[in-house]
């Protein structure tokens, strides 16, 4: 591993791919250690290492600015997702390069914007400069189990740390999408939060030689499953979906103009059409609050009908008013009130501008004319995101947040799409840049 930071991107995201923060159970002691032992020498950072608990510790980096503007976090996951069944092409630790890309667990989702992040502040420092305002780097413990040891934690314990920052950047949550050869760049100004329940079924049991009896929970089971697949909740077009599903129509040719303009304004909320079924399904994820069954659990012994069969249901709840409680009346139109749905995690409901109402004006347009500028043939779309991230909880704090690591794919890569899937790489272009426009950013933001 290298011994300090440098000017270079790369070795750095390498070194944090090798370094295992699969969670659960995270262990990202190594990493904010390997990260602290490098910015050792610089004896102007405020460093502070906390944590919930001793091995799930949180980095807080204060990077000194010119005081020309207000504070700007910079915020990251040192965590990744399991590769547990995955089949990887390259070992998904050995932070591979071939063929210009970096592969492994973590390159996008988000070691790669650590790396972009760390390095643009390094440049500055390497250069003799300094960020327009101070920049405070937090890099935070268990964003992929729900942020409990991380930024939920640290934000409430530790909001000090925080005082008087403004804006923040931090992950885009996979939001890209591949439409008629256009390159996006994407500026997530909203996300969902996620709502996750398990819902349990009981019933009668059983020798499994005999029939099953009337009512076993396997098979209520599976009616709930099929209630829940594939089904789309109601709609509610919210501000920033609408403004997207805009802009994204104006820039796009038609017919796909069209299709866009006619999901965002459909009184009849038809399915999707006339557009891929990727961009399709993303797009009207953004238009009503999703459930997805993904853990399934039953018996653990082959001849016994079990009395208990439950699924673990990954829920997203949109922007702005809409409460968990709408949320699961939503679910039990569907599945009934006979079946016991237990909260597993919710985030947090917050009702300012980054999740209800979407912040335009002076810092948006500086991110999206560095962009359009660094890649004047591609479009840097405002969009909403399905998923969740960190953002939310820094947002509790007035904080006004943007999802932008920005990255410069081929039209039509997979890159983005690859986040908790196999074969997660980044393109060493892509990072280097992203690293570029960030230095340029955190230079001279306003």
């Amino acid at each position: 591993m290298s011994e300090r930071l440098t000017t270079d991107p790369l070795p750095l995201l390498r070194d944090l791919i090798r370094i295992d923060t699969t969670n659960p159970p995270g262990n990202e002691r190594a990493c904010v250690e390997y990260l602290t032992a490098r910015l050792a020498p610089r004896e102007d950072l405020a460093v502070t290492v906390l944590g919930r608990v001793p091995d799930r510790p949180n980095l807080v980096v204060r990077f000194p600015g010119r005081g020309l503007a207000p504070p700007l976090l910079l915020h990251g996951h040192s965590d990744v997702v399991p590769v547990t069944g995955q089949q990887w092409q390259h070992p998904p630790f050995a932070a591979e390069l071939i063929d210009g890309e970096v592969w492994g667990r973590g390159a996008v989702d988000m070691k790669g914007g650590l790396a972009m992040m760390l390095t643009a502040l390094t440049r500055l420092h390497e250069s003799g400069q300094r960020p327009a305002g101070d920049v405070v780097l937090a890099v935070v413990a268990d964003e992929e189990h729900g942020s409990i040891n991380g930024a939920r934690w640290l934000t409430a314990e530790h909001p000090e740390l925080f005082t008087g920052i403004r804006y923040g950047i931090g992950e885009e949550g996979g939001a890209g999408l591949d439409l008629a050869g256009l390159r996006i760049h994407p500026v997530v100004v909203a996300e969902k939060r996620a709502c996750w329940f398990r819902a349990t079924v009981r019933g009668p049991g059983g020798h499994a030689s005999r029939l099953s009896p009337p009512g076993a929970p396997v098979g209520r089971l599976g009616t709930l499953l099929t209630r829940l697949t594939g089904t789309r909740l109601p709609r509610h077009l919210g501000p920033a979906a609408e403004r997207m599903l805009t802009e994204l129509a104006d820039a796009l040719p038609p017919p796909l103009a069209t299709a866009v303009r006619t999901l965002r304004d459909d009184p009849a909320d038809a399915p999707a059409g006339g557009l891929p079924q990727a961009a399709a399904l993303q797009l009207d994820s953004v238009l009503r609050n999703t459930v997805n069954p993904t853990v399934i659990r039953a018996g653990d012994k082959i001849n016994v009908v079990p009395a208990e069969a439950s699924v673990e249901l990954d829920g997203r709840i949109l922007p702005g008013e809409h409460t968990r409680e709408e949320f699961e009346a939503e679910i039990r139109s569907l599945i009934g009130s006979d079946v016991e749905m237990q909260l597993l995690v919710e985030g947090l409901a917050v009702r300012q501008h980054r999740i209800a109402e979407p912040m335009f004006g002076g810092f948006y347009e500086q991110i999206a004319d560095l962009t359009r500028k660094a890649d004047p043939g591609a479009v840097p779309l405002p969009m909403m995101t399905p998923a969740a991230t960190d953002a939310g909880f820094f947002a509790q704090l007035g904080i006004r947040c943007y999802g932008w690591l920005p990255m410069k794919l081929p039209a039509g890569a997979e890159h983005r799409t690859l986040l908790h899937t196999a074969d997660e790489r980044m393109p060493v272009e892509a990072l280097e840049f992203g690293t570029s426009l960030l230095t340029e950013l955190l230079r001279d933001y306003r």
